[in-house]
């Protein structure tokens, strides 16, 4: 697994994984307690593959910073986001030395090492890096596009 299928979502603490897509939102399942809860499409959900942080040259994906900071700590446990400020963005210079002091926030970077944390406690620290699960969207993507000709057909033939 890699962060793919690692959601984050909006009013609930921890990370989740996507398990299973529906027609009106998605189940997801927690990571650090196991449980699963359903999610409708109007709340506000970030798959971590798709976030970024800000440096001076541009943005760096999370998956980068992730591999960063398991290389940093050999695979092992960062520093808590429980630091005082101060003490987190020297961390996080370490890092990543070009991170825009300006638009990355304390908040931002407790998130990404309570993230980071978390994913380790799991074990899933070995597979942050890139991995063409794209195969696996692949399918979902294409049996959406079959049924979508399908109904058309249905309903030109309910208007013949």
């Amino acid at each position: 697994m890699n962060l793919e299928k690692i959601l984050a979502i909006s009013g609930k603490p921890g990370l989740y994984v996507l398990k299973v897509q529906t027609r009106t939102g998605f189940v997801a399942e927690s990571l650090t307690d196991g449980k699963k809860i359903t999610v409708n499409l109007k709340s506000n959900v970030s798959l971590l593959s798709e976030i970024s942080i800000y440096t001076y040259d541009g943005e760096k994906p999370l998956t980068e910073v992730m591999q960063r900071i398991a290389t940093k700590e050999n695979k092992g446990q960062a520093i808590s986001h429980k630091e005082d400020n101060a003490k987190l963005a020297a961390y996080f210079k370490e890092i990543l030395p070009d991170y825009d002091e300006e638009r990355v926030y304390p908040s931002d970077i407790k998130k990404v090492l309570n993230w980071y944390n978390t994913l380790q406690a799991k074990g899933l620290v070995t597979d942050l890096a890139p991995a063409a699960e794209v195969t696996e969207e692949t399918p979902v993507v294409e049996e959406k596009t079959k049924k979508a000709p399908a109904a058309k057909k249905a309903k030109a033939k309910k208007e013949e």
